[in-house]
């Protein structure tokens, strides 16, 4: 019998969700940003600032930035003087990276299509890895994080910005009516596409608690992890390093 993964809230084998997972990003990649800005009311380019903030990138640096198909995390470490890779499973996503840096002025990244779980990049490769709400659509964490954990250098160090559950009473309320409800509904209205919105949502109940998630991080051998909770932990930085 075939293992059987989460897939919103819907259980699927694991052959599936990758091309589940891909569908769906292939159907809103065109409006991602457009989308995000709406969903978040423009925050999660506050999310991503912080974010990068904490990555610190350095000039000369050599960072991944996973799941970075549209390019907001690298456009704003590359500004740093970062040498930016930007990998991602799907090519649409990857193309609307691509034309947003063209339309920049910005000929400095990498673009690498690329699975998270069986990266093609040479160990102990890059300074930092990053992913930006991007882990959670992944079929195994597990792979994806001991990948993340070998293309670093010694010293190198994790970050991930990540959706989770927030424990502000009241609030948790609103968002789960919000995100079940509501989401759906704008990426009709917006995109056209209820159904990859309502994944969205789901695979944001199913991903692992902060603290699992956490615990995940030391498994797969980083160090002095911590936990930075947004909203009460709505959105969440992970992080840890290669020591």
């Amino acid at each position: 019998m075939s293992d059987k993964v989460s897939f919103g809230y819907k259980d699927v084998d694991v052959e599936e969700k990758t091309a589940l997972v891909g569908e769906v990003f292939s159907n809103v990649a065109a409006k991602y940003d457009i989308m995000n800005d709406a969903m978040s009311g423009g925050m999660h380019r506050l999310w991503k600032d912080r974010f990068v903030r904490r990555v610190k990138p350095q000039h000369g640096e050599m960072i991944l930035d996973m799941a970075g198909g549209t390019g907001d995390i690298a456009f704003r470490m590359e500004a740093k003087g970062a040498n930016v890779t930007v990998s991602d499973i799907n090519q649409e996503m990857l193309d609307v990276g691509i034309e947003r840096a063209m339309e920049r002025g910005i000929d400095s990244l990498v673009w690498s299509r690329q699975n998270a779980e069986e990266l093609t990049f040479s160990s102990a490769m890059f300074d930092a890895y990053t992913i930006a709400f991007g882990i959670r659509n992944v079929t195994h964490i597990d792979r994806a994080l001991a990948e993340a954990y070998r293309v670093l250098k010694h010293g190198g160090r994790f970050y991930c910005l990540e959706f989770s559950t927030t424990q502000w009473p009241g609030f948790k309320e609103l968002y789960d009516l919000y995100s079940h409800k509501l989401m759906p509904k704008i990426g009709k209205a917006i995109a056209d596409d209820e159904e990859s919105y309502r994944y969205l949502a789901e695979s944001i109940r199913r991903f692992p608690k902060m603290p699992e998630f956490e615990a995940m991080i030391r498994d797969a051998g980083f160090t002095r992890t911590r936990v930075e909770p947004i909203l009460g932990g709505a959105v969440a930085i992970h992080s840890g390093w290669k020591i």
